[in-house]
């Protein structure tokens, strides 16, 4: 299956560096955790929880226990989903 979430593909989402550098780092690692991402990124525990939100809420991360995150099995966002539920 091809990878999809390339840096290009995730900055066309939208993403900003932290979130890009988060789904380089869960391709890698497995999995990210919100205390991971505030020492990784040197931010807040609200900025890496709204951050990994996004991510979630984009169909890029799923939670898989409290305060951990990977990527989603499948390799489709739900960005596109969210733009037809507009019109």
């Amino acid at each position: 299956m091809k990878d999809i979430y390339t840096e290009d593909y995730l900055r066309k989402l939208g993403l900003n560096e932290r979130q890009i550098r988060a789904v380089l780092y869960v391709k890698e690692r497995g999995k990210i955790g919100n205390k991971e991402y505030q020492e990784l990124f040197n931010v807040s525990r609200q900025t890496a929880t709204r951050d990994l939100s996004d991510l979630i809420r984009l169909g890029i991360f799923e939670r898989v226990e409290k305060g951990k995150y990977k990527l989603k099995t499948h390799h489709e966002s739900n960005m596109s989903q969210k733009v037809k539920s507009r019109e």
